[in-house]
């Protein structure tokens, strides 16, 4: 919007002021429901990306770290879709033998995941447990790389 100030053409000093007070506020709502607790990994919450398991196969095998209280998980992530993935977050958890979660990391999968191709990952310093599951937590499609 311009407005006539002292015999010129220009933005309001009011208008550019709600202007800038209304991104604000924009921005801080973003941020704050980027922050909710659904957001949280946990037993029921585990990936950002629902259609994941149906585009991603991944291995893992638990290997003792030198303390004796924790592993490393090692494995393969395959992409079985027909483009690349980059930015791949692995989230990784340990549970007891009840099936509550003692333990989680979210790691970044090195590099991009070729289409229909599989990268190694290690995951180090989980808990030692019962039983541990891998999940894709969060990806994105790339066409270019």
């Amino acid at each position: 919007m311009r407005a006539r100030i002292d015999g010129r053409f220009g933005v309001s000093p009011g208008l550019e002021m709600r202007t800038s007070i209304a991104s604000t506020m924009a921005i801080g709502l973003l941020l704050v429901s980027c922050s909710t607790a659904g957001l949280t990994p946990s037993a029921t919450v585990t990936t950002l990306a629902p259609d994941a398991d149906q585009w991603f196969n991944i291995s893992w095998e638990p290997t003792p770290e030198r303390d004796g209280t924790r592993v490393r998980l090692s494995g393969y992530l395959a992409n079985t879709y027909g483009e690349p993935a980059g930015r791949v977050q692995l989230l990784a958890q340990a549970f007891d033998s009840r099936g509550a979660v003692v333990d989680q990391k979210i790691a970044w999968v090195p590099g991009a995941v070729p289409a229909f191709d599989r990268v190694y990952y290690e995951i180090p310093n989980l808990l030692a447990a019962n039983r541990y599951r891998v999940t894709v937590w969060a990806y994105e499609r790339r066409k270019f790389f």
